[in-house]
């Protein structure tokens, strides 16, 4: 593998070479276990990869344009109240996970059904960057149409 380090273990009459996780490899891993949590409603693995100090981000000029930040106020006023917009489990399933360095990008789509019985079914492309195995910052790209039409807005 190009981005695979090993360390060289000699032990007397022989060695071995052990691969080690290169930077990449674990911030791939860890968001691919964040949505491997999330295909089956899970939330708690994505939550927990977060670093007490990241950001979240929708860019654009749509009515949920904006910044969350720290983890507590991510936690609090995005992902509480977008969950509790949906009368049953969220899931999001990774469709494409992709990692270079301090970067993951993942193409996703995911779903609910709204109290008011809307369908919530969304496609994403999620901007990762990672500092020491969690994330510290996540800009997403959605389907704004979509989320100005099934959900209420949120104020950042």
């Amino acid at each position: 593998m190009a981005d695979m380090r090993h360390l060289r273990f000699l032990h007397g009459r022989g060695d071995r070479t052990v691969p080690v996780m290169t930077n990449t490899q674990r911030n791939r891993e860890v968001i691919t276990e964040a949505f491997e949590a999330l295909s089956v409603g899970d939330p708690r693995p994505f939550v927990a990869a977060f670093a007490d100090d990241s950001t979240w981000t929708f860019p654009g000029s749509w009515t949920w344009s904006g910044s969350w930040a720290p983890k507590t106020r991510i936690v609090e006023e995005l992902l509480r109240p977008l969950m509790a917009q949906f009368a049953d489990r969220y899931t999001a399933r990774a469709d494409a996970i992709v990692a270079d360095g301090d970067h993951v990008v993942v193409q996703a789509h995911g779903g609910a059904t709204t109290h008011a019985g809307e369908r919530y079914d969304q496609t994403y492309c999620y901007v990762f960057r990672m500092r020491d195995g969690l994330i510290e910052e996540v800009i997403e790209h959605c389907d704004t149409a979509l989320v100005e039409r099934v959900l209420r807005p949120l104020v950042p």
